[in-house]
């Protein structure tokens, strides 16, 4: 009875939020869907997060927020006009949509309260949630956040949220002149799209982000003869969620994975960005020099590798001898005995979940396979009678794979990496089982603080704002498409000494979500255990302190927003839950067992593998 109040409020919950969507952005026509995932916009379908059973009150007021959020873009955006002077670099595009969206929402919750109230506990939300009042540093802020934050300020004559008001304390008086008058701008004209556009564009070029007037200047011509590429802007801000445009899905997680190995492609379009610069210097603002300036600085900021020749990926069994691999693999199970009762029987409950969600079904009548015993009696009766056979048919839940990422740096040594290890190998049995496929891999460096990168940075003179100084290990303990049986010696190889170094994780975690982008199954689910930040001492002390951080930050959001696999994440003794939507943090190593299991439960509760199931046959193929 429980369950089922449970899912009649959630059922009316979900109804009356897509009817005040509808009745908010005045578009009765408007399509509104629950998935796991972040909330989007696409056209006339919005997307909001799927709500749990139990429905607490502080997630209803998340959901309110987000659907309010998007009804107001429906209501007060123009995509073709946000699309006609969006920019084209990442960073400051990424200013420009967060302050629409400001606009978008100080706007329209204007005149209704309980709106403004729902956008308001949102914002909280998310700035605690971000951990922004943990920040101590103005660069610890993204940029996006503090403008928007500074200019809806500006719009609404309201407070930022408390969380945020120490850190935007350093931002504000970093905001003079020219770009304080364009502050101004955007609030004088936050009820005309086209004027805040404008004053947008400003304020980027006060800050050295775009050019002010590079695409005010060709307005006049689109509007005479380009409407085409409006059109085209504004189909690729549908296709990409809230209001994201066409060099957003040119980012590092775009279909074509050949992009994402990054740093050859970004020199190359560098040099060509100069040869452009200098061909058409004399006809804009500033000469080429000044393009070449503000070229650099934008390669300053993103993330790159000083050099990836002496990156690795390697199989567990390449690091060691085989002798030695079953040493550490004999180590493995004698801790392993310690913790194999009690996550053996969550491991039972798993396997007994899942495979009480495998559907059987049976083809009956056929020439051959197994012996049908239940038709054996026809065939006493009348011996002329051929014998029957069966066969079972394949089912749908066999399409799912699963990936662990597992921490390999210093930190984990001792009780995490042991307990880690000892969880996968019970998960990948588990699941083996279970029929779902299991690939377990690890990340970590080749050597402390640079190794041979730093020392050809070294010997290349030292170049300034050099990228990632270290040579990155990706270790395959086990592929996905390989049985437990021949690679349960492999995990030993996590207990092996002067293994564990440190630990890059917003490139480890790129790796294993292309590895996973190239499988066929339709479900992917990618479970992250990490017990600290991304902590690269060469790295970080020739670059910004939140450089690697940052990119963590970017490729979650990246992959968050795509939806092309579940992304989960276990802290242990860290607090991940301020960088993944969907995360949970331990304080002891011995609740990984029992926390891996929960969440795995979770994500094959029978609900949403019926929503996954959905989404995977409405979704475009994926491309290779």
């Amino acid at each position: 009875m429980g369950g089922s109040r449970d899912n009649s409020r959630s059922e009316e919950f979900k109804r009356a939020t897509a009817g005040a969507l509808r009745a908010i952005a005045q578009v009765p026509e408007v399509q509104v869907a629950f998935q796991p995932g972040p909330s989007g916009l696409a056209g006339r379908r919005a997307r909001l997060p799927l709500p749990t059973r139990a429905l607490p009150a502080a997630e209803m007021a998340k959901l309110r927020g987000a659907a309010d959020s998007l009804a107001l873009r429906l209501r007060h955006h123009d995509d073709a006009v946000h699309a006609a002077r969006s920019p084209m670099p990442r960073e400051a595009k990424d200013v420009y949509d967060a302050l629409e969206q400001a606009r978008v929402e100080v706007v329209g919750a204007r005149h209704m309260a309980g709106v403004a109230a729902n956008l308001r506990a949102r914002l909280s939300d998310e700035c605690e949630s971000e951990g922004y009042d943990r920040m101590t540093r103005k660069d610890q802020l993204p940029l996006a956040a503090a403008l928007s934050l500074l200019a809806r300020e500006r719009m609404s004559g309201e407070g930022s949220p408390r969380a945020a008001s120490k850190v935007l304390e350093m931002w504000r008086d970093t905001l003079a002149g020219s770009a304080d008058a364009a502050m101004a701008d955007l609030a004088a004209a936050q009820n005309d799209q086209d004027a805040f556009a404008r004053a947008a564009r400003r304020l980027l070029a006060a800050l050295d982000l775009a050019d002010a007037e590079a695409d005010a200047e060709s307005d006049d011509s689109s509007e005479q003869g380009d409407e085409g590429g409006e059109q085209s802007g504004a189909q690729d801000n549908d296709q990409d969620g809230e209001g994201k445009t066409q060099s957003e899905t040119e980012s590092m997680l775009g279909a074509q994975p050949e992009q994402m190995e990054g740093e050859a492609s970004e020199d190359e379009s560098s040099d060509a960005t100069e040869e452009d610069a200098d061909a058409e210097g004399e006809d804009r603002p500033g000469g080429p020099q000044t393009r070449r300036e503000r070229a650099a600085g934008d390669s300053e900021g993103a993330y790159r590798a000083y050099i990836r020749s002496f990156d690795e990926e390697i199989s567990a069994d390449e690091l060691c001898d085989a002798e030695e691999l079953g040493r550490l693999r004999q180590q493995l199970d004698q801790q392993l005995q310690h913790l194999q009762g009690v996550v053996s029987k969550l491991a039972n409950r798993l396997q007994r979940r899942l495979l009480a969600q495998q559907t059987r079904a049976w083809e009956f009548d056929l020439d051959e396979g197994l012996l049908d015993v239940g038709r054996l009696a026809r065939i006493v009766v009348n011996p002329l009678l051929s014998l029957s056979y069966k066969r079972e048919r394949e089912t749908d839940f066999r399409d799912t794979v699963v990936t662990l990422l597992i921490d390999n740096s210093g930190s984990m040594r001792g009780r995490p990496i042991t307990v880690a290890a000892m969880c996968s190998d019970i998960l990948a049995r588990t699941l083996e089982r279970c029929a779902v496929k299991v690939e377990i891999l690890g990340f970590t460096t080749r050597a402390w603080k640079g190794g041979q990168s730093r020392e050809r940075w070294v010997a290349e003179g030292k170049p300034r704002n050099p990228g990632r100084l270290n040579d990155l290990r990706h270790i395959i303990y086990k592929a996905a498409d390989a049985p437990w049986r021949r690679a349960r010696k492999n995990l030993g190889l996590m207990l092996r000494e002067g293994l564990l170094k440190e630990n890059i994780d917003g490139e480890a975690l790129l790796w294993a979500y292309r590895r996973l982008l190239g499988r066929a199954e339709h479900r992917r689910v990618l479970m992250v255990i990490s017990d600290g930040a991304p902590v690269d001492d060469s790295t970080l002390s020739v670059n910004p302190g939140n450089y690697l951080e940052k990119h963590l930050r970017e490729v979650i959001r990246d992959i968050e927003q795509r939806d092309f696999v579940e992304l989960v994440a276990i802290g242990i003794g860290h607090d991940v839950t301020r960088y993944y939507r969907r995360a949970v943090t331990i304080v002891d190593a011995e609740e990984l067992g029992g926390t891996m299991m929960k969440k795995l439960t979770e994500l094959f509760d029978e609900d949403l593998v019926a929503e996954w199931a959905r989404i995977s046959s409405e979704r475009a193929p994926l491309v290779a």
